[in-house]
């Protein structure tokens, strides 16, 4: 029989270079996050067919009453669920995942996971304008986190495996493990590191072959031959990309300003609002109800006119922006490519007319828009090109994709001041991402990498015999206090210098050394106390072992201290002391 030590395990992961066993991890991940997300999927798309005629997106074979009734329904109930669910687990989405990311090093909990779960299928069931993709990524993330926690991972490895559930969260849903990728290492970490490319490559590969396993090899629009067919139509693309831009930061700037004037209602009250709100919308364009991807394949095809384009367009994009400011449990993702194809198609329209010399119809300009919107909304335009690459597996179209996806994102961040819809909306929270290099550095790394393992534990007051015998095991450190609570840590060689000075000062003059009322030496006990003999001296209080070289860093910090000592609960109540870690330790690790 196999057995793992884990102890070994999580030493060897602590640090940075810890590739061989991350892949393996990331594997793992991935296919746990795609389980979940098939089964999540799969339970909303069974409860919608019981409904839904044709297929479960098709929310216009509903009587027309029901476009009203239906988000209304859906508003209440996820109201009353809500009121009963505590403040701290009412956030959900991509948004929750990016601030656990950066702020708690990728811890999510059971719970969450499961508001994020049925709050987002009863959103999705009820016709919302939300999409699937955000809560795939909260889902795909905290199965991961929760795998690293049942394992008892260290938080280096926490957050890489995080980074693994969400790039195959996007690849299960959108099939496109590339842009998966990108996505995880884009919009979510906020930083591109090599050592977590191979992981977070692996596990976006598993959750696509698992949506393949289950829904075949199809891409998720069915997508026409595209490609610019002169140089004269670049300046109407450059055009067209800014009105994606514009598109995207309106949608950004109307789902801030949501948040602003709703999040003080009670929860119950606001999602009811939101569902009357959308029921109205949805009585008048129910186009825009639930996903809708199928309105977007009909855009890609050019099924659909330019007034019902347009119109769409501006309806999806307020009942959306509702939604994502009230909090509702839903993806983001999803609707921007919904609107970025419909703007697109309708672009693509209005470029017929007036680019007599193009070719190209409103199919191509819905992709670029779909492209375009994603780049904008996300503020990720590498991720962006990749989806649009995968998506239509046809290079010609990377060429003009590469303008707009940049035009549109520089026209939202900088005409605009637009950050990512994402950090826009947890800006608004008092939530800042703001990351520095050195800081993602010291995150990619374990406390266990840098510490000194070489220690040993010794009462403040000690026999000179003890003292001894301590500085003949020639450790690196004394951890002062026996007890849970250790308190200060003192050099091992300090404590030899003091009784080699203590014993040449008793040869030459014993009486002397007797009579010193500063002396350490207690005439009775004949003890020194390790706190007030003159040397090196810092206080130290405890890190998990868990923890990354950023905690620890921010321990110090906080307290004003310049060491921490190591530890890990091994028994109910009982933690060892595994080491200890100075600033200066961390200083030569990233120097």
């Amino acid at each position: 029989m196999i057995r793992i030590d884990l102890d070994n395990l999580r030493d060897k992961l602590a640090y940075i270079d810890a590739l061989p066993l991350l892949s393996g991890l990331g594997i793992i991940a991935g296919c746990l996050s795609g389980g979940t997300i098939l089964l999540f999927r799969l339970a909303t798309e069974e409860v919608q067919k019981l409904y839904l005629q044709g297929s479960s997106e098709n929310f216009e074979s509903l009587p027309s009453i029901w476009y009203f009734l239906l988000p209304l329904i859906g508003g209440i109930t996820l109201g009353i669920l809500f009121h009963f669910i505590p403040q701290g687990l009412r956030r959900t989405g991509v948004g929750l995942v990016m601030e656990r990311f950066n702020h708690q090093q990728g811890n999510m909990s059971f719970k969450g996971l499961l508001v994020q779960f049925f709050g987002a299928a009863i959103s999705l069931a009820s016709g919302h304008s939300m999409g699937r993709e955000g809560p795939a990524v909260h889902l795909g993330a905290a199965s991961s986190s929760l795998l690293a926690q049942w394992a008892g991972l260290p938080n280096n490895s926490m957050r890489v495996l995080v980074g693994c559930g969400c790039a195959s969260a996007i690849a299960a849903s959108f099939n496109t493990p590339i842009a998966g990728v990108i996505f995880a290492m884009e919009v979510v970490m906020l930083e591109y590191s090599i050592t977590t490319f191979t992981p977070i490559i692996l596990a976006s590969v598993a959750g696509a072959t698992m949506t393949r396993a289950v829904y075949g090899h199809d891409e998720a629009f069915s997508v026409p031959t595209l490609q610019i067919s002169t140089l004269l139509e670049l300046p109407y693309i450059l055009f067209s990309g800014a009105i994606f831009g514009c598109l995207a930061a309106s949608f950004i700037w109307l789902s801030r300003f949501t948040y602003r004037h709703t999040h003080k209602i009670t929860v119950s009250l606001r999602f009811t609002l939101v569902g009357a709100a959308g029921g109205v919308i949805a009585f008048i364009t129910p186009e825009v109800m639930g996903v809708g991807y199928d309105t977007v394949n009909a855009a890609l095809v050019g099924q659909i006119g330019l007034t019902t384009l347009l119109l769409i367009t501006f309806t999806k994009l307020v009942a959306t922006s509702l939604c994502a400011g009230a909090g509702i449990p839903g993806g983001l993702i999803g609707p921007s490519i919904f609107m970025g194809a419909t703007a697109g198609a309708a672009m693509g329209y209005i470029g017929v007319e007036t680019v007599p010399e193009s070719s190209a119809s409103a199919n191509f300009y819905a992709m670029l828009g779909l492209a375009g919107m994603m780049s904008a909304v996300l503020q990720a335009p590498l991720a962006a090109l990749m989806a649009l690459l995968e998506l239509t597996s046809n290079p010609n179209i990377i060429f003009p994709g590469m303008l707009v996806v940049v035009i549109a994102s520089m026209i939202s961040s900088e005409v605009f001041k637009q950050k990512s819809i994402f950090q826009a909306l947890l800006a608004e929270q008092g939530v800042d991402l703001k990351t520095s290099a050195l800081s993602q550095h010291l995150h990619r790394t374990a406390v266990p990498a840098a510490m000194e393992r070489s220690f040993s534990r010794a009462k403040r007051e000690l026999t000179f015999q003890q003292a001894k015998d301590i500085v003949a095991q020639q450790h690196e450190w004394v951890l002062i206090g026996i007890d849970h609570n250790p308190s200060h840590i003192i050099p091992t060689a300090d404590i030899a210098r003091y009784l080699e000075e203590y014993d040449i000062r008793a040869g030459e003059n014993t009486a002397e050394i007797e009579t010193d009322s500063d002396s350490t030496k207690s005439d009775e006990k004949n003890t020194i106390n390790l706190l007030k003999i003159p040397a090196t001296r810092f206080d130290v209080i405890p890190v998990l072992m868990s923890s990354t070289l950023k905690e620890a860093l921010d321990v110090m910090d906080n307290r004003s201290l310049d060491a921490v000592y190591v530890h890990r609960m091994t028994a109910p109540t009982i933690h060892r002391v595994f080491g200890i870690v100075t600033r200066k330790d961390i200083e030569r690790f990233y120097r």
